[in-house]
């Protein structure tokens, strides 16, 4: 009889774990690039696939193409009975305002936003500065001219908090050396323009610059190929971008966008799920540098030293990284 009860019991469990991830029902709305563009939008779709491969549960999905798409999707999404949609950028965040306020018994999250302010939204936010001021680091150890380069993609103050970021890097190592930086453009056009992304590093390799950093979604792809076709070194950013061209990339930036769409999905799956913003940075494991084997031989002893005594400082205390966003200003 006992035997009897406990798998009754047993069987009752699974039936109501099945209901309750039968009642999630997540989305996500990747921006301008989409899911496949190699730096931030594929962060977050390897934090989605991680969860669909260890739930089961899969995950509506839409790639925005043009600016007009955003609020619609995410509104589509909810109105197909999405319990959580996670929005990806800083260009969505107008729309989950208004949606997320639309819709108040949906559980909303955005990645790159810290400003809004609803019950059913969690927000996201990075600390880049500190994640370029180790790249920078490395940078300055690598260089042969004492001059290097930074390519963002979209003309805005976050992209402006990575380039200064990794000139504070790059200065404290060598205080006299150049930084060229120039951005791809104005229009969210910005972040999927390869082509332009390689005439300016040519630019700043023209000019003397040996390793160029970038912050500018798929157009970085061209930042890349560019800079191993020179013969010379680039900085990827976002996702590990070291593979993209073995010995050329020195390392990447990782912004850990996939650990928030993971945490997401997972908390809401769990129960867990709260509103408020999240602040991750080098301490919080939000960003960092990518060291593996197609990087190994370009990173020296020395080099590594001195990105990991930096990065510690940082979170120590030690060392305060300048944040553009303090007073839109670059001291460095």
């Amino acid at each position: 009889m006992m035997r009897i009860k406990t798998m009754i019991a047993a069987a009752a469990i699974a039936v109501s774990t099945t209901a309750v991830a039968a009642d999630i029902k997540p989305a996500v709305i990747y921006d301008m690039g989409g899911k496949f563009d190699k730096s931030f939008n594929e962060g977050v779709y390897n934090g989605v696939k991680k969860f669909t491969e260890e739930t089961g549960i899969e995950v509506m999905e839409f790639e925005v193409t043009n600016e007009t798409q955003r609020e619609q999707a995410m509104r589509r999404m909810a109105e197909r009975g999405a319990t959580i949609v996670l929005g990806v950028g800083f260009a969505q965040a107008d729309a989950i305002s208004k949606v997320s306020a639309e819709f108040p018994d949906t559980k909303f999250s955005i990645i790159d936003v810290s400003w809004l302010d609803a019950p059913n939204l969690r927000q996201y936010a990075f600390k880049e500065h500190e994640g370029s001021y180790i790249v920078g680091v490395a940078a300055a150890k690598a260089s042969k001219t004492g001059k290097v380069g930074f390519v963002g993609g979209m003309d805005i103050g976050l992209i402006r908090r990575f380039g200064c970021g990794y000139v504070g890097g790059v200065k404290s190592v060598n205080a006299n050396a150049e930084v060229y930086q120039n951005m791809t453009g104005t229009t969210p056009s910005a972040w999927n323009d390869p082509a332009k992304g390689a005439e300016l590093t040519q630019s700043q390799i023209d000019r003397g610059a040996d390793v160029v950093y970038h912050a500018a979604g798929g157009t970085g792809a061209g930042v890349i190929q560019a800079a191993a076709d020179a013969g010379k070194l680039a900085i990827g950013v976002d996702s590990n971008q070291n593979g993209m061209a073995p010995g050329s990339v020195l390392t990447s930036m990782l912004k850990r966008v996939d650990v928030a769409a993971y945490e997401t999905f997972m908390d809401v799956k769990n129960g867990n799920f709260s509103a408020g913003v999240r602040v991750l940075g080098l301490a919080e494991g939000g960003v960092d540098w990518a060291l593996d084997e197609n990087n190994a031989s370009l990173v020296t002893a020395d080099m590594k030293a001195a990105v990991e005594s930096a990065r510690a400082d940082i979170i120590s205390g030690k060392v305060k990284v300048h944040d553009y966003f303090s007073d839109e200003s670059c001291p460095y």
